[in-house]
C-alpha cells in the first residue's frame, strides 16, 4: 500500500488538541491517529445512515397500519406469504 504526504491548516488551539488526542491514542503519532479516526468517522458514518434507514422503516411501516402492538404478527404473515 502506498502512502502520501498531505498538508492542512488547523487552528493553534485545534493542534494542541491534535497532539493531546495523538500522543494519548497513538504514541504520539498523528499519522496513526487520523488512520484510527477515519475507522471512527466511518463507524459513526455508519450509524448514522442506519439510524436514517430506521427512520424511513418506521414511516414505511406507519403507511401499512404496523404499529409496536402488531409488529411480530406483520413479521409473521409476511413470512407466510413468501
Amino acid at each position: 500500500m502506498g502512502t502520501s504526504t498531505i498538508g492542512f491548516s488547523i487552528t493553534d488551539q485545534d493542534r494542541a488538541r491534535l497532539d493531546r488526542l495523538a500522543e494519548r491514542l497513538s504514541g504520539g503519532n498523528r499519522s496513526a491517529f487520523l488512520r484510527a479516526s477515519l475507522s471512527v468517522m466511518e463507524s459513526i458514518e455508519r450509524a448514522n445512515r442506519l439510524r436514517d434507514l430506521a427512520v424511513i422503516a418506521e414511516e414505511h411501516a406507519a403507511e401499512r397500519g404496523v404499529t409496536d402492538d402488531n409488529f411480530l404478527d406483520a413479521i409473521k404473515t409476511s413470512y407466510k406469504q413468501r
